[in-house]
């Protein structure tokens, strides 16, 4: 059956790999981004079966429009996926409120706004999917990635929550978490807050291990989404690529290990 999908951040990385992948098996997207110019490409190949719109996902007013205009043109919604995002980079201390306020407005209100909006058009089918692009650093935390971090860590929190509420109406909530690829998500679409001296060595190892990775091809996850999709019972969350494995489970057993460690302290309380 041919589906309908919304997708944010659609003119580069994920979003525009996953739009592409949909529209080439004959699928319906309804594609924004900041710049409905950067969707062109989108748009020559694939005709009226792309919906070009621009959007800015921390303007909630915005958004209400683009899915108002995306249900108008297409009729219904099947797969709205939250991947617009960007990572900051910096430590705690060295990230302005600006930066701040930047990186939880775009990446944790900018998938509720949208959430929000599409909900009332999927409860009324009694049917969809939403996935959440969240990161295996929403799951574990890193130097230089506090804020991020704290973004993609309510994301999931936010969408734990969701999928409890709307899954007795039929509708779907998928967390899918990436792993490193070769995204330009640290690359032209970051931020870097101002560095401060004391925190160089830290940030030197930080960068030396991340030079011994070499990033997976980002293609590669265009044909797990579209199965995800068709799942007729998905998963609350899927990693995608091999590598998170091994860094949440270390991170998840040494939780276990502090608090089963801690527990006679904890239970003076």
């Amino acid at each position: 059956m041919t589906k309908t999908w919304f997708i944010t951040g659609a003119s580069r990385g994920f979003g525009r790999i996953w739009a592409s992948a949909a529209l080439s098996r004959g699928d319906r997207v309804a594609a924004t981004a900041r710049t409905v110019e950067s969707l062109k490409p989108l748009v020559d190949q694939y005709g009226d079966r792309v919906l070009p719109i621009r959007l800015d996902v921390t303007d909630r007013g915005g958004v209400a429009a683009a899915v108002q205009e995306a249900v108008a043109a297409f009729g219904r919604l099947d797969v709205v996926v939250n991947n617009a995002g960007y990572g900051l980079f910096g430590m705690v201390e060295e990230v302005s409120e600006e930066q701040a306020r930047a990186q939880l407005e775009v990446n944790l209100l900018g998938p509720l706004w949208v959430t929000q909006a599409v909900l009332p058009f999927l409860r009324a089918q009694g049917s969809g999917h939403i996935l959440q692009v969240s990161s295996l650093g929403g799951l574990a935390a890193f130097p230089t990635l506090g804020l991020y971090n704290a973004s993609k860590w309510g994301l999931e929190g936010l969408s734990e929550a969701l999928a409890q509420e709307v899954g007795p109406l039929g509708i779907h909530v998928t967390i899918v978490e990436p792993g490193p690829y070769g995204t330009d998500w640290s690359g032209a679409s970051a931020d870097h807050a101002a560095p401060i001296p004391a925190y160089e060595p830290i940030r030197s190892a930080r960068r030396a291990g991340a030079t011994q990775r070499s990033p997976q091809d980002p293609e590669a996850t265009a044909a797990v989404i579209l199965e995800l999709v068709d799942t007729e019972e998905p998963p609350l969350r899927l990693f995608l690529g091999e590598y998170p494995y091994p860094v949440v489970e270390a991170a998840y057993r040494q939780r276990l290990e502090t608090w089963d460690a801690w527990r006679p302290l904890a239970v003076k309380a």
